[in-house]
C-alpha cells in the first residue's frame, strides 16, 4: 500500500507517520514540500506518487483568525480540498480527510450523528463544511472522519496552553459550559491505521461517506483542564475555576455542545476509541518532563 500523507509536521501527521509505518510506503509531504494553495503542487504530487491511499491532515485550523482571514481558510479548507478529492477519484485512490465537530451549531441535547444538519457558527467551521461537501460531490472513494478537539504532546492546542499555565502555577479560569471529547491525536492516528489494517482501502472506499471518530465520554474545557491539573499537578494544585462562555471573549463562536456520536463508526468497522482520560494519561506518559507548549488556545480541530 502506497500511502500520501499531507501535514506530516502537524498534530495528526506526525502521528500517522508512525503509525502507517508498518502498513506500506508513506509519503509524506510538509507545508514547504505540498503547498494547497498551489493547485498545481497538488496534482503534481498526486500524479507523481500515485498513490492508493491519500491522508489529509493538512488544514486551516486557526479557529480566530478564519474570522478575519475567511478566504485563506476557504482556500486550504475547501478549495484544495476539492482539487484533493479530484485527484485522487483519477488516480482510483482512496481519500482520507479529516473533519470537526464545528460543523455543527451546538443547539442538539444529545450527539449529533452523521445524518445531523450541520449549520457552522464561524467560518473556520463553514470552510470544513465546504470541504466535506466538495468531497461528496466528487463521489470518489472517500471517509471523512469528523473528530473534536484534537490535542498532542506537540504543536499548539488546549493541553499545552494548559500544561504551560500550570507550571507558571497561575489561577485559571476556564470555559465550562461548552461540552465535548477531547481526542489525542495518537488515538486518532491509531485509529485511522487500524481502518486501514483491518478493511484495506478498497474495502473503506466502498463505504464511502462521514463517520465521526472522538474519544469516548464528554466533558467540558474546564474539565478537561481540570483533569490535565490533577495529572500534571498532584501535589501542587493550580485552582481552575470554571466560567461561562459570554466571559470568554473570542472573535469566533464556537458550539455549546460538540459531542458526536461514534455508534457508526464501531456499527460498520468494529472500532471505538479509548475513552476521553486514557487518551489524555497516555499523552501525559509520554511527555518530556521538561517539554515546552506553544502560545495559543488551540481550540479548534483538523
Amino acid at each position: 500500500m502506497k500511502v500520501l500523507l499531507t501535514g506530516k509536521n502537524g498534530q495528526v501527521g506526525w502521528e500517522l507517520s508512525r503509525t502507517l509505518a508498518p502498513l506500506g510506503e508513506i509519503v509524506a509531504f510538509d507545508r514547504g514540500g505540498l503547498d494547497l494553495t498551489a493547485p498545481d503542487q497538488i496534482v503534481s504530487a498526486v500524479r507523481s506518487v500515485r498513490p492508493d491511499v491519500i491522508i489529509n491532515t493538512a488544514a486551516y485550523s486557526a479557529v480566530d483568525r478564519a474570522e478575519s482571514e475567511p478566504e485563506t481558510a476557504y482556500s486550504i479548507n475547501a478549495t484544495a480540498v476539492a482539487l484533493l478529492a479530484e485527484e485522487a477519484k483519477r488516480a482510483a485512490a482512496l481519500l482520507i480527510h479529516y473533519s470537526t465537530d464545528y460543523v455543527f451549531d451546538g443547539s442538539k441535547g444529545a450527539p449529533y450523528t452523521e445524518e445531523d444538519h450541520p449549520n457552522p457558527l464561524n467560518a473556520y467551521g463553514r470552510s470544513k463544511l465546504a470541504g466535506e461537501r466538495a468531497i461528496a460531490a466528487t463521489d470518489g472513494p472517500h471517509l471523512i472522519l469528523r473528530t473534536s478537539w484534537v490535542y498532542a504532546a506537540r504543536g499548539r492546542n488546549f493541553f499545552l496552553t494548559v500544561r504551560h499555565r500550570l507550571r507558571e502555577g497561575n489561577e485559571m479560569r476556564v470555559v465550562s459550559d461548552q461540552i465535548g471529547a477531547p481526542t489525542s491525536a495518537q488515538a486518532l492516528a491509531e485509529a485511522t491505521a487500524e481502518l486501514l489494517k483491518r478493511h484495506g482501502a478498497k474495502s473503506l472506499g466502498d463505504a464511502r461517506g462521514i463517520y465521526h471518530v472522538t474519544a469516548g465520554g464528554s466533558t467540558s474545557w474546564h474539565g478537561f483542564a481540570t483533569e490535565i491539573a490533577r495529572l500534571e499537578r498532584p501535589n501542587f494544585p493550580v485552582r481552575v475555576l470554571p466560567i461561562a462562555s459570554s466571559e470568554y471573549s473570542s472573535p469566533a463562536r464556537r458550539p455549546g455542545n460538540s459531542r458526536l456520536s461514534n455508534e457508526k463508526l464501531t456499527r460498520s468497522f468494529g472500532i471505538a476509541l479509548p475513552k476521553w482520560e486514557a487518551c489524555l494519561e497516555a499523552c501525559c506518559a509520554g511527555l518530556q518532563p521538561g517539554a515546552q507548549a506553544d502560545a495559543g488556545t488551540g481550540r479548534g480541530g483538523p
